[in-house]
């Protein structure tokens, strides 16, 4: 079930109907344990993510200042520098920028320096609230593709029920809050600041908190002749209480739905706007006019691939799944009967007993599947009912000019940890399983490698690992990062590789023979024609946590400072052994000090299948796949055969990058600057195992 790196295989969706292979019931069985439920689905999606060459750079557009929620947050999660939630561009040739924060302003910004357009907040004063809940306040703003015209746009806010001065038109039991869309009309629509009349269009009371009203906005591929032109998409939330009520499956509620109407008609209930003819649903009995499409939990960001017309949402789980959907009128997504492509037991009387394969007879439902998911990973002994911390942030599918490398790729991400993401637009096709997900790597214009938690935690309130990431994009499709966190915005300039540059023309061959090595413990070492064996296993010796057992190479410099380590490996430890492994070391100094790689059969526990640095202490994780709780990269080694080892360390910029089997992608990535130079070797930490063909290029240390 697992995707080696550089894998294009797919998550095909035989795995997941009733007649699960036999590797998925195995898999179920191990993690699952005679405790839990007989059938139930516990690691849903096996693979992570692809670590992929392909890097952003991202230079710094614009900076927000402070906003405050109100009321002050219980929830520290709202506790944010500003709470940017998108940036689009007027659809009026100005070159304008629009930027909603949660906490009341509307900003504009010009060549990078927001200004205030129009505050939200105090213009519905005093019922708008956004300190509750982590979309509350002013949520998101759409203009009209006429705007340069008739100056429309418009809004999502809301307000506490108990405030509120209206009658929703459309309500769950126990309303706690109410979502409302706003149509504003600029009296100038150039001005620099808003002038004009606003009026309300529609109003949704929410039983909950959360999932309230997350996105509005228009086609951008409808051309003025279109159907489609003009006409408002709204994607309304459960309100958090979907699995409870069935509101996602309830036509006659607009509540877990993707709604699209006409804002200048007038055939609505309450006669504030149209509902289009060719809504799939219209004229249907017990059936909402303005559905286009149902089942969803929390529709969270959707857009258009300018190139296709196919929109794509990304949708946030309730349990373990996150997922891309391609969207079609009409089309069922199947919460809270379905979660992703499983079956969700709200019944279940343990709550980690959620998850199970498609029944046999899955067709005759009509439900729609995702084009692409990953799942939560949840650290061991999670009690499957706290928020893991996982969330999909949708994005675009690229269609822009500047960065080639890019093009037809939907880049996405996840909001909570800030990892930016992608799968190919072509490869995201509707029946036919799950795409692979590729993680990008990320650049400052200095040519640093960096993550987004580290961009986004400078001056950042709350928790600094939570980035808040949302995407955007301008009028020429170029791609924009937004991060809560530090209310920052960056601009995706450019596209760079991983661990790509010159790291010298000396080269070392035919590295077999015992006096080409130092083992730590000579007796456990064979050496055959090329092959270096480690023929018994290590054991643990004093001083820091480390690997129990390598062999440095004498041959060539005494030490390297860029190289490029080239190598066949094999585990001869017996398959049974979940924790098999063999290590690449380099950069080494001295037996507390030095890098190693780490290539295991196991990914779901810190010490294993990564890049590590011993520096006089116990080994510590610098790879990038690692999500901080329970997995990292696809298992690197999982059978007994030969494989080939690429190590790159390019110690000018701290640039570590692994590969597997001739993967144009690597398997694991790190930045770390401790070790400018070092010997390399091979070894295990307590396993055994072999190499031949070891080769060096590099650059010999000064």
């Amino acid at each position: 079930m697992f995707i080696r790196a550089g894998s294009t295989g797919r998550l095909r969706r035989a795995a997941l109907t009733a007649g699960v292979t036999a590797a998925t019931l195995v898999l179920s069985t191990l993690v699952a344990g005679p405790a839990r439920a007989a059938g139930a689905v516990y690691d849903p999606i096996p693979e992570s993510p692809i670590q992929s060459q392909l890097g952003l750079v991202l230079e710094e557009y614009a900076s927000f200042p402070q906003s405050n929620p109100n009321p002050a947050p219980v929830d520290q999660r709202l506790v944010r520098k500003a709470r940017i939630n998108t940036i689009n561009e007027l659809p009026d040739g100005s070159g304008r920028r629009a930027v909603p924060d949660l906490n009341g302003n509307l900003y504009f910004v010009e060549n990078g320096v927001p200004h205030v357009y129009l505050d939200v907040a105090a213009t519905f004063a005093p019922q708008f609230f956004s300190g509750r809940g982590l979309g509350q306040g002013f949520g998101y703003v759409a203009f009209h593709p006429d705007f340069a015209r008739n100056g429309r746009f418009y809004t999502i806010h809301t307000e506490q029920a108990s405030l509120a001065t209206r009658t929703p038109d459309y309500a769950q039991p126990g309303t706690i809050y109410q979502g409302v869309i706003t149509e504003w009309t600029a009296t100038d629509p150039a001005a620099d600041t808003f002038s004009g009349t606003h009026r309300e269009l529609l109003r949704i009371g929410f039983g909950g908190q959360i999932h309230g009203i997350q996105e509005i906005n228009f086609n951008p591929t409808a051309k003025l002749d279109d159907a489609d032109y003009g006409m408002l998409y709204l994607a309304v939330g459960d309100g958090g209480q979907g699995y409870r009520n069935g509101d996602p499956q309830n036509m006659g509620m607009p509540h877990g739905k993707l709604l699209r109407i006409d804002p200048q008609g007038t055939n609505a209930p309450n006669g504030r706007y149209g509902i289009p003819a060719d809504n799939p649903f219209v004229g249907r009995d017990g059936a909402l006019g303005e559905i286009y499409a149902v089942g969803f939990r929390d529709p969270h960001r959707f857009s258009w691939d300018r190139a296709t017309g196919r929109m794509f949402l990304g949708h946030i789980g309730e349990h373990a799944i996150e997922s891309i959907y391609e969207v079609r009128a009409g089309d069922n997504f199947g919460w809270s009967e379905r979660e992703g492509s499983w079956v969700f037991d709200k019944t279940a009387t343990k709550p980690c007993d959620k998850l199970y394969p498609l029944p046999a007879d899955d067709a005759k439902y009509g439900y729609t599947y995702p084009v692409a998911a990953y799942d939560h990973n949840p650290a061991p002994g999670w009690n499957c009912t706290s928020d893991v911390g996982v969330a999909v942030a949708g994005g675009f599918v690229y269609r822009g000019h500047t960065l080639p490398a890019l093009i037809g790729k939907y880049v996405f991400g996840d909001l909570v940890d800030g990892q930016i993401l992608y799968t190919v637009a072509d490869e995201m096709r509707r029946g036919e399983g799950l795409a692979p997900i590729h993680r990008l790597a990320l650049y400052t214009t200095a040519g640093d490698l960096v993550r987004m938690q580290g961009l986004s935690s400078p001056g950042a309130p709350g928790d600094p690992n939570r980035v808040d990431l949302r995407f955007g994009t301008d009028a020429a499709g170029e791609l924009y990062i937004v991060a809560k966190a530090n209310g920052k915005i960056w601009k995706v300039v450019g596209t760079k590789k991983v661990a790509k540059g010159d790291v010298g023309k000396t080269k070392v061959v035919h590295t077999g023979g015992a006096e080409n090595w130092t083992p730590v413990t000579p007796s456990k070492w064979q050496f055959d024609g090329d092959q270096v064996i480690l023929a018994e296993a290590g054991v643990s010796r004093p001083g820091p946590r480390r690997p129990f057992e390598y062999a440095l190479l004498n041959k060539g410099p005494s030490a390297w400072s860029s190289v490029q380590i080239d190598a066949r490996v094999r585990l001869d430890t017996p398959l049974e052994v979940s924790n098999r492994d063999i290590i690449i070391v380099f950069g080494w100094q001295s037996d507390t000090q030095y890098y190693y790689a780490h290539l295991s059969t196991d990914n779901t526990i810190y010490p294993h299948n990564g890049i590590f640095k011993v520096n006089n202490a116990d080994r510590e994780r610098i790879d990038h796949q690692w999500n901080g709780r329970s997995r990292g990269a696809n298992p690197a080694i999982t059978d007994a055969d030969w494989h080939k080892v690429r190590v790159v360390h390019l110690p000018a910029t701290g640039e570590i990058a692994v590969y597997v089997d001739n993967a144009k992608d690597p398997l694991l990535t790190a930045k770390d600057t401790t070790f400018g130079s070092g010997r390399v070797g091979f070894g295990s930490f307590d396993n055994i195992g072999r190499t031949r063909l070891f080769t060096v290029t590099g650059t010999p240390a000064a």
